[in-house]
C-alpha cells in the first residue's frame, strides 16, 4: 500500500492562501494510503483546483542490482473543479467548489463504479471524444481522423492518458519523423512512399510529425479541459516540436508555365484550374461554388464556407471577371459552378449521358498529374500550388500583403509574410540594387543559353 502523505490545511480560502504555489498538489487523506483530496495551484494562478488521487497498487519499474523487480506506487488523478479561493469565484457547487463540496464529490466518485471508466480514459477514447466535440462545432474532422488513424492510434491508442510520459511521447515523435511517408492504403494494406534521402526529405518528415503532434496535443488538451486528467506535464513544455522545419520551398508557376499548364488540362478540368489561378481559392472552396456566388457588378466571388469557417469575398481582376462572366453566362443561380462528367458505376456504362457530378475530395489529383506530364512541368505543381501561384505573382506585382491575406482568407499577414514576404518589393532589395558593387563584367559573347 502507498505511504502516508503530509496533512495540509485545506478547509478555508485563508488556510490555502498560506500554502506554497507549486505544481505538486497539497494533500489530505480521505482514506489513509488509498484516497486523497488535493488542492493544486500553480505560480501566478488566481485560484487553485481540487483534485482526487486514488492508489491503484504497485507497478514494476525496472530491476535492482540483484535482478529483483522494483515496485513503485501508482496513482490515478482526476480534477474535481475549481476552488473557491480568495482571488477566485465564489462556489456554485458545480464548477467552483468549496472544501466540503469537493470532499463530498470526491467520496461520491470513489463510491461510483463509473469513476474507473473516466479515470482510465485512453488516447483512443480521448480522440473519439475530441472528434465528437469538433463535429458538434461544425468543423471538419477528416484530417484528424486520417492522420490520427495512421500515426496516433497504432502506437498510442491503448495507452492511458493520465499515464503518458514526456519520454514516451518524445520517442513516438522521433519514430514517426524517421519513418517513410505513407501512401493511401490499398485493400487494407499500408504502403509507404519512397522518398529520396537528403535534408529536404528529413525536413518534410519532421514537418509532418510536427503537424501530427499538434493534433495529439489538441486531443489531450481537450481531455484535460473535460476533467479526465489533472495535469498535462507529459505534453506541455517538456515536449517540443522539431525546430526550423516549416520553411518549405513554395512552388509556383511562371506566367509562361501557367499558360502551358492550362492548355494541357482536359477541357472539363481546365475551367476549375483557371478559377484557381484567377482567385487563389482552395480546391474545396471552388468545388462548392454555385453560379450565384459570382457577382458581376462588383467582380467578386463569395466564399460562403472556407477552411476557417469564415465567409469572405474574393476580388477579381478584369481578366478574372471576364472568365467568370463567360463561364456563368446563361446558367441558373443554384447550379454548381464547376462540375464534371459523372463516373460510371459499371465499366460498360454510357459516359455520354450528360450526367454531371461535383468535384469531390482528391478527384483533382489525376487530371493535375496528366496536365503536369503534358506540360512537362518539373517539378510538377499541385492544385494547391495554383493558389501559391496567384499569391506569389500578386505579391511580386506590389499588392499589399494585407490585401493578399484577405483574398486568401487569412486573418492576418503572418502566413503571407512567411511564405511570400521575400517576393515583395522592399527597401532592402532597392538598396542592394542601387548601392551594391557592380563589377562591369561583360557576358562572354561565345556563350549561349541552351533551350
Amino acid at each position: 500500500m502507498a505511504g502516508t502523505v503530509k496533512y495540509a490545511r485545506l478547509e478555508s480560502p485563508s488556510a490555502r492562501e498560506r500554502l506554497k504555489r507549486r505544481r505538486q498538489p497539497h494533500w489530505q487523506a480521505l482514506e489513509e494510503g488509498k484516497v486523497h483530496l488535493g488542492w493544486q495551484c500553480w505560480k501566478g494562478d488566481l485560484a487553485g483546483r481540487w483534485v482526487l488521487r486514488r492508489y491503484i497498487g504497485k507497478h514494476k519499474s525496472g530491476q535492482d542490482e540483484n535482478g529483483r523487480d522494483k515496485l513503485v506506487a501508482k496513482y490515478r488523478m482526476l480534477t474535481l473543479g475549481l476552488a473557491d479561493d480568495a482571488n477566485g469565484a465564489p462556489s456554485d457547487g458545480v464548477k467552483v467548489l468549496n472544501y466540503e463540496q469537493a470532499k463530498d464529490k470526491a467520496l461520491a466518485m470513489v463510491a461510483s463504479p463509473k469513476d474507473s471508466k473516466i479515470q482510465r480514459i485512453t488516447v483512443r477514447q480521448a480522440m473519439d471524444r475530441y472528434i465528437e466535440f469538433k463535429r458538434s462545432e461544425g468543423k471538419s474532422v477528416a484530417d484528424v481522423q486520417s492522420r490520427g488513424t495512421a500515426h496516433i492510434l497504432p502506437p498510442l491508442g491503448d495507452l492511458t492518458v493520465s499515464e503518458l510520459t514526456a519520454e514516451t511521447l518524445r520517442r513516438w515523435l522521433a519514430t514517426m519523423a524517421a519513418s517513410p511517408a505513407q501512401m493511401r492504403p490499398k485493400k487494407g494494406k499500408v504502403q509507404y512512399r519512397p522518398e529520396p534521402d537528403g535534408d529536404e526529405a528529413i525536413r518534410r518528415r519532421r514537418a509532418t510529425a510536427n503537424r501530427v503532434l499538434t493534433m495529439l496535443k489538441a486531443i489531450l488538451n481537450h481531455a484535460y479541459d473535460e476533467g479526465h486528467v489533472t495535469h498535462r506535464d507529459a505534453w506541455g513544455r517538456k515536449l517540443k516540436p522539431f525546430p526550423g522545419v516549416d520553411a518549405a520551398r513554395i512552388r509556383y508557376l511562371s506566367i509562361a508555365e501557367a499558360q502551358r499548364f492550362l492548355h494541357s488540362c482536359d477541357p472539363e478540368f481546365r475551367s476549375l484550374a483557371r478559377a484557381a489561378l484567377e482567385t487563389g481559392a482552395r480546391y474545396s472552396e471552388l468545388a462548392r461554388l454555385e453560379v450565384v456566388d459570382f457577382n458581376p457588378d462588383s467582380s467578386t466571388i463569395a466564399i460562403r464556407k472556407s477552411k476557417t469557417h469564415k465567409a469572405r469575398h474574393i476580388h477579381l481582376t478584369e481578366e478574372g471577371a471576364a472568365f467568370f462572366t463567360a463561364h456563368c453566362a446563361g446558367r441558373s443561380g443554384p447550379e454548381l459552378m464547376f462540375d464534371h462528367a459523372a463516373q460510371p458505376r459499371q465499366p460498360q456504362a454510357d459516359r455520354s449521358s450528360g450526367v454531371s457530378a461535383p468535384w469531390k475530395a482528391a478527384e483533382q489529383a489525376r487530371p493535375m498529374r496528366q496536365a503536369n506530364e503534358r506540360a512537362k512541368l518539373h517539378p510538377p505543381i499541385s492544385f494547391h500550388g495554383l493558389r501559391h501561384t496567384w499569391a506569389s505573382h500578386a505579391v511580386m506585382n506590389g499588392v499589399p500583403l494585407i490585401v493578399v491575406a484577405q483574398n486568401l482568407g487569412h486573418k492576418d499577414t503572418r502566413m503571407v509574410e512567411k511564405h511570400y514576404g521575400h517576393l515583395a518589393p522592399s527597401f532592402i532589395a532597392d538598396a542592394i540594387r542601387a548601392g551594391a558593387p557592380k563589377f562591369g563584367i561583360e557576358p562572354d559573347a561565345k556563350v549561349t543559353v541552351l533551350r
